[in-house]
């Protein structure tokens, strides 16, 4: 059975809740079919809003719980070779783009769970981690189920060539962002031996 006939098969016999759980797991492609799906009133009265509510609450239940595994084993998580793997990337993105490189990081593979692990271990204060999340939840959410809706036919198509949807979204997202302000606060650097020298 192909994955994309078991996501539709879970959000068929669960519905919303599916989306919520899915989000959690593999967001892009359940997003994408969630909005598909809320195009056809799938999710019933105000589908798209429930698939928009569901998928920003599940994305920052992922995103949140990816923090505390960062901020609860910190030491730990520096030694996993995903994190060493992640890491220059993200402080690449976070130096460039300071707090929005969380809305980045959504659209990047590898990187969704990486960089809230990486605030996390960065020791973030929570609620502005929770603050930009569900901020950066909602725009990914947004992004993707409002391309699945609007773009239900085309969208079934280009779910086979996902690599390049993330990318052309990547493009999108950056050229919409505004560049940080000067004087805005800087994220939090993740390496105590960097942040002693800065």
């Amino acid at each position: 059975m192909h994955s994309l006939d078991v996501l539709y098969d879970l959000i068929g016999q669960y519905g919303i809740y599916a989306v919520f759980f899915l989000v959690m797991v593999e967001g892009d492609i359940t997003l994408l079919l969630a909005g598909v799906l809320a195009h056809g009133g799938f999710f019933g009265s105000y589908s798209f809003l429930n698939v928009l509510l569901w998928g920003t609450l599940g994305g920052c239940a992922s995103d949140s719980f990816a923090y505390v595994i960062g901020r609860g084993f910190c030491e730990t998580v520096r030694e996993f070779r995903f994190y060493r793997a992640a890491k220059p990337r993200i402080e690449r993105l976070t130096n460039k783009f300071g707090s929005s490189s969380i809305f980045l990081s959504k659209y990047i593979y590898g990187l969704r769970w990486a960089s809230c692990v990486f605030y996390g271990v960065g020791r973030m204060p929570f609620l502005r981690f929770l603050s930009l999340s569900l901020a950066s939840c909602f725009v990914w959410v947004f992004v993707l189920a409002g391309a699945g809706f609007f773009f239900s036919g085309a969208v079934m198509g280009l779910i086979g060539d996902f690599q390049r949807l993330g990318k052309v979204l990547l493009v999108i997202v950056i050229v919409a962002l505004p560049e940080p302000r000067p004087g805005a606060p800087a994220l939090m650097v993740a390496d105590p031996a960097v942040a002693g020298a800065v």
